[in-house]
């Protein structure tokens, strides 16, 4: 990232062997030497807070479950990434680098928000007729602690911090798109071990609608592509979104600069 030095400063003169013409284009230095950078110490720890949180739901789920059918649930997946995502935005928060990339932070909330709702959705609303209530019952304890972590605290924290935190890409259209090759990836990791897995194995399909010995690949298919274009729908949303939002109040530190004497001296 470049940024043009100040009109006022001396022009430059010719250097031997460069072009006459040359002079007149405007040099440019890296931006952190005109632009200072800012630490945001409470951005840091809000976004370690939502690491820790996401990384102490997939602990206890894998101290509570199997790790082999824990593992197997997209929550799980998108809670790693949620950890290790706001681990290195709260070090670059910390100390003052540049953010990560906004399809990066984008799709992260994307992954946590989606994993969220699916779950509130589909597989805990009792009038679903993919629900997984009467399998499970009503959690109680940590089994609850570790749900509420994963599927509530995690998708509202990201969100929280998407809008409240991180400056406004933009994104563009094609983020849309991208963001989909990790569902993709994992829809096709899912069925490839459920087609590997004995017949009888329990939890050989970690999802109702992805279960190909209950529905059949068609149907699972069809479900795969229905979630897939609300996937989709959603990240539109959030391209939108992110066009339209307010930028974020940042602290900045006061400038010091050199007045002319008319206009009150230094500053």
């Amino acid at each position: 990232m470049t940024a043009p030095l100040p009109a006022d400063i001396p022009d430059i003169p010719v250097l031997p062997g460069v072009a006459a013409n040359a002079a007149a284009i405007v040099p440019v230095v890296p931006a952190d030497a005109v632009v200072p950078r800012v630490r945001r110490p409470l951005v840091a720890v809000f976004r370690l807070l939502v690491a820790l949180t996401a990384a102490a739901g997939v602990t206890l789920a894998l101290v509570l479950g199997t790790p082999t059918r824990v593992t197997s649930h997209f929550t799980i997946l998108s809670s790693v990434v949620v950890a290790a995502v706001f681990t290195a935005s709260a070090w670059r928060a910390w100390t003052a680098r540049r953010p990560l990339p906004p399809s990066v932070t984008a799709g992260t909330m994307l992954y946590a928000v989606g994993a969220g709702l699916v779950q509130h959705v589909i597989l805990a609303n009792g009038s679903s007729a993919l629900s997984i209530t009467g399998d499970t019952g009503t959690l109680t304890g940590w089994p609850a602690l570790t749900n509420q972590l994963l599927h509530t605290a995690v998708p509202v924290m990201a969100v929280v911090d998407w809008f409240l935190l991180t400056r406004p890409g933009p994104l563009r259209l094609h983020s849309a798109a991208t963001w989909l090759v990790l569902p993709a990836a994992y829809l096709a990791f899912t069925l490839a071990r459920g087609a590997l897995l004995p017949a009888g194995t329990q939890a050989r399909y970690p999802y109702p609608f992805l279960d190909v010995s209950r529905h059949g690949y068609v149907e699972v298919l069809g479900n795969a592509t229905v979630l897939g274009l609300a996937c989709y729908g959603l990240a539109l949303l959030l391209v939108a979104l992110d066009h339209i939002r307010p930028v974020p109040r940042r602290h900045r530190p006061p400038e010091n600069r050199i007045s002319s004497p008319a206009t009150g001296g230094l500053k």
